[in-house]
């Protein structure tokens, strides 16, 4: 059994005599947690080989807490909402020395978003953030609907599950949380890494010297003096909100789009009511008044959605329309049931703004925009945070490859790319989604159930391209497909006979997973033998790549946590800091053992799957019938994910020899040559 980081690292630190040095053919290894959370220590890079070799390390100083407080950085992120932390919260924890900067003096504390869909708890879970707001937030399981016109008074016209079966999930609600609660989980994870927002900073313009190191420099004013301030960085990413002033600055860059006439209010508060649907989200139309979104909230609040008729008098002066207005609207399309407020914590209105911008980056790939910067769009579906944060999981581990210069720079190509196509769909859905709200529940439910895949998260997708490569036969990958999401599945792990979800188990580091499938190991040793033995070699791209960046994150490691102690995210980097290998076998547990895998699979112990749990899954099957239809005895699968979770590319052997195994190393190659760089 490989001897782990941690034990290694007491052998390392008992003697200040031994000599450290660093074999870049050696895989990395986390560093250790800070003692404290206001002392965070120096970081260490080792390498695990074996119980008779000794654990080699160096120190590097390139990512203390001093470093951070200097003008310079990797990155400079200009926005403290939930898409500029997860950003920088992933950016930091891969390593790359990333200033954020807000020109609020503290993090949303009442209002704005509040629904976090199932595909962005299933992220918040591979970061393992996902407990606090889990523990906190109210979850939606259905959505009622109510009508009332000239002849019949208010009365419910359906209630439906908010996620059928019909869509495969791991979490089938709908999280409701306040959104300074999301944004207080990533300050409170950079904190503990020794990183803070920089508050009161105001981002004024950029100038690009091509020729630099760090060939931007960001101007900002700071506090309430605006004293300038300057930072210089290799790439800025603006994710300041529909305002953004990132974007003015962004060279041909602008929205484009329409907003709507109707204006609405939002009240958030604690409600008396005997409407008898209060705790499920409600949809309420009036023939006369107009329409009600009910959510309920954390701590017994309730957020309501008023729509101002657009053919009425009000909607044309935003300013009559008053909370008080608002609250007298919302009882009128009520009626007859009561609605009273005990407290009001926050009052909003707007108009919907329909807009996505014509450029996401600019021609050298070194400003990029995300979040409402990028797109805006209603509210009232729940999916302006949640898109979000999923321009920057999507934009946050390009940037890490990007600067540690391991990638091609058609990598970054595909962030507007695919996020652009994102938010194009998602304006097509929020026209046809409000259009439904306004001509009634009927339409609405249609639209909801039509939509609901895309509502989710999971029926978010990403066209081909060098990163979503297609099978050569439309057969290999049965249900699955490049670009598309893997449906969740349960497998036992075999190290500790845990049932574990196999999308989940493994934590979001900033790698590719590559998945071995196979019935049995023994018939497909010749394959896998192979293929492992080419990954750590000098021989294949993969393995030049693992050697690059295993010395990349020697020099420049990630950043710990105290709570990383408990994520152990050693155990899934014991080859290579670029790559996580995984085992799936239908074998039994006890005509296996660990000593019978490749010496590859052998240190990936902890990724090592059995499918034998399919009364654990969510359709009752088991993972290689599940996403393969099936798979024939002597048949072997690879499937590489994104280090986003999406399917990158995937193949099937029919056989498991040594020639296949020589096929799957060059196919591998291949895939990752198209955006890595070979070193």
């Amino acid at each position: 059994m490989p001897s782990f980081f941690w034990d290694s690292k007491k052998k390392s630190t008992s003697s200040s005599s031994q000599q450290r040095s660093y074999d870049p053919h050696k895989p990395p290894t986390p560093p250790t947690p800070p003692r404290s959370e206001n002392a965070p220590s120096a970081l260490t890079v080792g390498s695990v080989r074996s119980d008779s070799i000794e654990v080699t390390s160096v120190r590097s100083t390139t990512s203390s807490r001093d470093d951070y407080r200097q003008e310079l950085s990797d990155v400079v992120v200009v926005g403290a909402g939930p898409a500029g932390l997860l950003l920088a919260d992933n950016l930091v924890r891969f390593g790359i020395k990333t200033h954020i900067i807000d020109n609020r003096a503290e993090r949303t504390q009442t209002g704005r978003a509040d629904g976090v869909q199932p595909k962005t708890i299933e992220t918040l879970r591979q970061m393992r953030l996902a407990e606090p707001l889990l523990r906190k937030g109210v979850r939606i399981y259905d959505i009622a609907f109510w009508k009332s016109t000239s002849t019949q008074k208010l009365h419910r016209t359906a209630r439906e599950t908010y996620y059928p079966p019909l869509v495969d999930l791991l979490d089938p609600y709908m999280l409701l949380v306040h959104q300074g609660m999301v944004e207080s989980v990533f300050v409170n994870d950079l904190k503990e890494r020794g990183v803070e927002v920089q508050r009161n900073t105001a981002f004024v313009d950029y100038k690009y010297t091509p020729k630099k190191v760090r060939p931007l420099q960001i101007l900002a004013q700071s506090n309430v003096d605006q004293v300038p301030k300057t930072l210089g960085t290799r790439y800025l990413v603006g994710c300041d909100g529909a305002h953004s002033q990132v974007r003015k600055c962004l060279p041909d860059s602008r929205p484009v789009g329409v907003s709507r006439d109707a204006v609405w209010g939002v009240l958030d508060g604690v409600v008396d009511t005997e409407f008898p649907d209060i705790w499920s989200k409600v949809v309420i139309s009036s023939e006369e008044h107009g329409s009600v979104l009910i959510l309920p909230r954390e701590r017994n609040i309730t957020r309501l959605y008023i729509e101002m008729k657009p053919d009425s008098n009000e909607t044309t002066i935003r300013e009559e329309i008053t909370q008080e207005f608002v609250m007298k609207r919302a009882k009128e399309i009520m009626a007859p049931y009561p609605i009273t407020w005990r407290s009001i914590e926050w009052f909003g209105r707007y108009k919907i703004g329909q807009r996505v911008a014509t450029q996401f980056t600019d021609e050298d790939h070194k400003v990029f925009i995300a979040g409402d910067a990028s797109h805006t769009h209603s509210p009232k579906a729940a999916q302006g945070m949640n898109t979000s944060m999923h321009d920057s999981w999507n934009l946050a581990w390009k940037l890490n490859f990007a600067i540690r210069d391991l990638a091609k720079s058609s990598l970054l190509e595909t962030y507007e790319l695919e996020r652009k196509k994102i938010a194009e769909d998602l304006i097509n859905f929020d026209y046809e989604h409000n259009d439904a709200l306004s001509a009634g529940p009927e339409a609405l439910a249609a639209n909801f159930a039509k939509n609901i895949a895309f509502i989710s998260g999971y029926g978010v997708e990403y066209n081909y391209n060098i990163l979503n490569v297609p099978s050569k036969s439309p057969d290999d990958l049965g249900n699955l497909k490049p670009g598309h999401l893997l449906p969740p599945a349960k497998v036992t792990r075999f190290i500790d006979v845990n049932p574990v979800d196999i999308q989940t188990d493994i934590p979001a580091l900033g790698q590719f997973r590559i998945y071995f499938f196979t019935h049995d190991i023994h018939a497909s040793k010749p394959f896998l033998d192979y293929t492992c033995t080419m990954q750590q070699s000098m021989s294949s791209f993969v393995g030049r790549l693992t050697s690059a960046g295993n010395a990349s994150y020697a020099v420049q490691p990630p950043l710990a946590a105290p709570h990383d102690e408990f994520v152990c995210p050693e155990r899934y980097t014991p080859v290579s800091g670029l790559f996580t290998y995984a085992l799936v076998t239908s074998m039994d547990r006890s005509n296996v053992e660990i000593s019978d895998l490749p010496g590859l699979l052998r240190d990936s112990r902890w990724t090592f799957y059995l499918d034998d749990c399919p009364e654990r899954d969510t359709r009752k099957r088991g993972v290689m019938d599940k996403w393969f239809g099936g798979l024939g005895m002597n048949e072997v699968v690879v499937l590489v994910v994104r280090p986003d979770g999406y399917l990158g590319a995937g193949r099937r052997w029919g056989e498991g020899g040594r020639r296949e195994g020589v096929e799957s190393v060059r196919w591998l190659d291949e895939y990752f040559g198209g955006f890595m760089k070979d070193q």
